[in-house]
């Protein structure tokens, strides 16, 4: 039963610092993630760490809902309606990001190589949430406004597979077997084909079983047994879950005619798996850990925004959109959070200690950065580039 109220001390913190924080204008899951920090067993020890390790299954339940969620808003009729440009903005953005970070990593830190290029390959992701919340409050309008928003439904997808390709190359280069260049290679892209080839072939199922489906009762049940299958499968074979249920998504959302219902249905029940897995997150935090990871998360929070703002200026410039645009665009990708957090989990698995903790612990820390200042950067190049008219 311990457990049980676990999860609900988990729902009522989150709710509760998010209206907290939500006051201040702040984004909801800031709000988790402190709360979840005061709850946990660095401040007030409500929760055990040995609770904390108990709810695993949360986090793995909101991480595969988080990949299945970003392969359905994978439309191909809309990316072929924005055309070439953004799909090369989104691509420079986040492997600006990816590139600053890791090259900080080796060159000021002196880092592993794979430690490197995993926390670099979580740098690409961004988080939408906080951003279009700032469009939305200030009813910003305007090129900067059209270039941001399928850019930002794109990174995710582009930084869950670069995490595929780097973490599986960590894990090479870790194993201590040979490793030789095509190994480095061979091993890695494997292990992604095997991953989309699954993915691919349950979308195929879940798109020929549920034309007989009747209602929505059926279709929400269905498609949560087509994810929890997919999840344990993939951790049974050792392949990426996260790849493969984004593949799902991607083939149930742009083959046959599978009505996108279901999409609005999980919609209904995840947010409190989320409010859940935010706190839980910010509970597992480990302050000890920030503050001997204090330098080098500072140069992660740098190295990112850099990274971003000059991938940005250098691919919008490349493919002729405008001053504004370029000037501005970079600055309204700060925001990071779900994506991240999630990928840190899995990298302190397959990372040994002490880096893998370090890698959550500075994704954890820059994510409440992030989450801080990005709705003002972002209000601040929304501004500068014309999009908000009004002098808010």
């Amino acid at each position: 039963m311990d457990i049980i109220f676990n999860i609900a001390v988990l729902f009522l913190s989150g709710l509760l610092f998010a209206r907290i924080f939500g006051k201040f204008k702040f984004p909801d899951v800031t709000g988790y993630l402190i709360g979840g920090i005061i709850i946990g067993p660095c401040v007030l020890g409500l929760l055990s760490k040995e609770a904390v390790d108990s709810m695993d299954a949360i986090s793995q339940l909101a991480l595969s809902f988080i990949a299945f969620s970003v392969g359905s808003e994978m439309n191909f009729e809309s990316i072929k309606q924005m055309g070439t440009k953004i799909l090369i903005v989104t691509f420079f953005e986040a492997m600006g990001a990816l590139i600053f970070v890791t090259l900080t990593m080796l060159l000021f830190f002196k880092t592993d190589v794979a430690f490197a290029i995993t926390i670099g390959s979580i740098a690409s992701a961004t988080a939408p949430a906080a951003t279009l919340m700032v469009i939305k409050q200030y009813n910003a309008k305007g090129g900067l406004v059209d270039v941001l928003i399928p850019v930002v439904a794109l990174d995710d997808a582009i930084c869950i597979m670069a995490f595929g390709v780097c973490s599986s190359i960590a894990i090479t280069i870790m194993s201590g077997s040979d490793l030789n260049f095509v190994n480095m290679i061979f091993e890695p892209v494997k292990e992604i084909f095997l991953a989309l080839i699954v993915g691919f072939v349950a979308g195929i199922i879940f798109i020929l079983l549920s034309k007989r489906l009747k209602n929505d009762t059926e279709t929400l049940t269905f498609t949560l047994a087509m994810i929890f299958i997919v999840t344990t499968v993939t951790d049974k074979w050792g392949l990426s879950s996260l790849l493969t249920l984004m593949m799902s998504g991607i083939v149930i959302s742009n083959m046959g005619s599978v009505d996108r219902r279901y999409q609005e249905l999980i919609s209904t029940i995840t947010p409190p798996i989320f409010i859940a897995f935010f706190v839980l997150s910010g509970a597992d935090l480990n302050l000890g850990g920030l503050k001997a990871a204090g330098l080098i998360g500072f140069a992660y929070v740098i190295a990112r925004v850099l990274g971003k703002f000059f991938g940005a200026m250098a691919s919008t410039k490349l493919t002729g959109f405008s001053k504004e645009v370029q000037n501005n665009l970079g600055l309204t990708l700060v925001p990071q959070a779900g994506v991240a957090i999630g990928l840190s989990l899995i990298a302190e698995k397959i990372i040994p200690e002490p880096h893998g903790s370090m890698i959550r612990t500075i994704i954890l820390a820059g994510t409440i950065c992030y989450e801080l200042i990005g709705p003002i950067v972002a209000k601040f190049a929304l501004k500068r580039a014309g999009c908000i008219e009004e002098d808010i």
